[in-house]
């Protein structure tokens, strides 16, 4: 068994090689599906996670939430089953053994439909559980994650073929060790999915204050189990959560259009630059001029390399 699994790795390290060729995120004909391919950049990356189950197929790669850590390499997968303001890191990867990832997208109308054809018990343990964890990749899994892949190769039967893989690859992600988890933030009359609510309504409005008793009340709960909940789901705290998705898309507004940063500051929902100077600092590691400057300078560089 461990010759196959190796074997899978292997396939699916020279599948990602092919499809991708150059580094970063490359989109597939599978429209859920994305592979990842980092020679050089060891750089912490700043974003939100989207459900999603995540492979490593060559190197290592280590995800913080909150104060949590999530490490996955060859042999391991990664669920996040809720979209997560996260750090994440390359750490083992060189122009030789490049890191090479796989991503596929999960939607909450392909789990339920999987739930509802498949015989799952309808009783799920209280508690929420984190909305990310990592696991090890089974036989099972990985031979469907690798027919999933293979489809790349004959594109006509994408259209038909790859719903169907897809779903089977979330079968067998149900079935894991931490299905429950992924099961509970689709499924409506628990703790989980109902912080599910709360998590969309500040994404919706990160740049608006908001006020804890609201989120508690979308959420259905009083507000000590709502504050119970969300850190339990997330790492994170409401307010911790909110600055995260503040601060990225700050991030993302002074790189892409190249505006100052008192008018991004106000854009993103802050009523002092300096406070925003002072917590943008605090996360990114530098000032926002220092930090765009060194952005613009990496950028050009994988360029040209």
């Amino acid at each position: 068994m461990q010759e196959k699994t190796l074997a899978q790795q292997a396939e699916l390290a020279r599948a990602i090689e092919r499809h991708t060729g150059t580094n970063g995120v490359h989109q597939t004909a599978i429209p859920s599906l994305s592979f990842v391919r980092r020679s050089i950049d060891k750089d912490r990356n700043y974003g939100v996670y989207k459900r999603s189950l995540c492979i490593t197929a060559q190197g290592v790669k280590e995800v913080s939430v909150g104060m949590e850590e999530f490490r996955y390499g060859p042999g391991d997968y990664l669920v996040a089953s809720v979209d997560l303001p996260a750090t994440s890191q390359i750490i083992e990867t060189s122009p030789e053994s490049p890191y090479l990832g796989f991503i596929l997208e999960l939607t909450t109308n392909e789990i339920l439909e999987v739930l509802g054809d498949a015989n799952f018990s309808s009783v799920l343990e209280e508690g929420s559980g984190r909305g990310m964890f990592v696991s090890r990749l089974n036989l099972s899994l990985f031979d469907a994650v690798v027919r999933l892949v293979r489809l790349l190769d004959t594109p006509e039967d994408i259209p038909t073929l790859a719903p169907l893989f897809t779903k089977e690859v979330i079968y067998k992600v149900l079935k894991g060790e931490h299905g429950d988890t992924l099961r509970k933030l689709v499924v409506k009359g628990n703790s989980a999915y109902q912080i599910k609510n709360a998590i969309e309504l500040i994404k919706t409005n990160y740049d608006k204050p908001i006020k804890v008793e609201v989120l508690a009340e979308t959420a259905n709960m009083s507000v000590s189990s709502f504050h119970r909940y969300f850190k339990e789901v997330t790492a994170m705290s409401p307010i911790q959560f909110q600055k995260q998705l503040k601060l990225q898309e700050a991030r993302r507004l002074l790189f892409s259009e190249s505006t100052d940063a008192t008018t991004v500051a106000y854009r993103v929902g802050y009523e002092s630059p300096s406070q925003f100077s002072r917590e943008y600092s605090r996360m990114f590691g530098f000032p926002p001029i220092e930090d765009m400057k060194r952005l613009r300078e990496k950028h050009e560089q994988r360029l040209n390399a």
